[in-house]
């Protein structure tokens, strides 16, 4: 039942559609053209379209959004419905709706010559942004695992990819110190916030920790993924693609640390895990010592990076 009504969800995100459309239809007539479209931040127009571009370009974008969307909605309904699930969808008609607040704004202004007022909506976004990645990074991290001796460490950094954030950083900031209007210096402040952590996360790396019962995984003090050792089924050296991105990744019990194109694909009775490294061989060792097994090198495959578990 919880996944039919999810499900519902994502089919009435669909729904924004006709609701754009339906607001420009009522007041077709009425509208001048060209149209008022494109606003500064202090709300003062400073670009304009014909109406039938300016309809075509709002449900452009609202129809980019949802194509967008649903399938990853759907991937992860598929996978089960979590509190990270709702927290996506929530997320979606928070964009969703940011769009069509915009369009009827952009309206009401020429209908009326309404002031289009940005500020709530500048805020709105980089505030979910914040919120939702929280939500993630909170979910699917596994219990806690018991205090017990440490086997071995190892650390992933991605400090290359830290450095590219600086100018990511730059611009925000910049635009705190220049532009006086408060709700756009608190939207680029938030921006920065997510952007700074993600730099800090990529210098200081992910921090892996071999323990007898298992492995842990974090960055920056913060716990991220608990594996109980009887917990692993199998583990493998392989090359890392890189169109599934870098940092953290994954949907899902699936989740990806990695900075570089090097991982150990971790299976277990509770999802995936890839654990990203220079030394992929050094990481399969310590799997070793937590498992008290040991890598078979006479399996057949053994020698294209396939390490199946054996009894030591």
């Amino acid at each position: 039942m919880t996944r039919r009504f999810f499900q519902l969800g994502i089919v009435a995100l669909w729904l924004t559609l006709p609701l754009v459309a339906f607001e420009y239809w009522l007041v077709w007539d009425e509208l001048p053209s060209p149209m008022a479209t494109h606003f500064n931040a202090a709300g003062v127009a400073n670009g304009w379209m014909s109406r039938d571009v300016a309809l075509g370009f709002g449900l452009g974008i609202m129809a980019f959004l949802v194509v967008v969307f649903t399938p990853i909605l759907w991937l992860v309904s598929r996978r089960g419905v979590d509190k990270f699930a709702w927290a996506f969808l929530a997320f979606c008609y928070v964009i969703a709706g940011f769009v069509a607040a915009g369009n009827h704004q952009v309206i009401a202004h020429n209908l009326r010559g309404t002031p289009v007022r940005p500020e709530p909506l500048l805020i709105i976004v980089p505030a979910a942004i914040v919120v939702l990645t929280i939500a993630y990074l909170g979910m699917k991290r596994g219990h806690p695992l018991p205090s017990s001796e440490v086997l071995a460490e190892a650390r992933h950094a991605g400090r290359g990819w830290a450095l590219l954030f600086v100018p990511a950083i730059a611009g925000p900031l910049l635009v705190v110190a220049r532009i006086p209007l408060l709700a756009v210096r608190i939207s680029m402040a938030l921006v920065a916030l997510v952007l700074f952590g993600a730099l800090a996360m990529a210098w200081s790396g992910f921090r892996y920790r071999f323990l007898k019962h298992g492995v842990e995984i974090s960055t920056l003090g913060y716990r991220l993924r608990s594996i109980a050792r009887q917990q692993i089924v199998s583990y493998a050296a392989e090359t890392w693609n890189p169109l599934g991105g870098y940092g953290i990744r994954g949907i899902g019990d699936n989740r990806a640390f990695v900075w570089g194109n090097k991982v150990v694909h971790v299976h277990t009775t509770n999802g995936e895990v890839f654990l990203g490294h220079s030394d992929p061989q050094r990481i399969l060792r310590n799997l070793d010592l937590v498992t008290g097994q040991h890598q078979a090198d006479s399996i057949p495959g053994s020698e294209t990076g396939t390490a199946e578990l054996v009894s030591s």
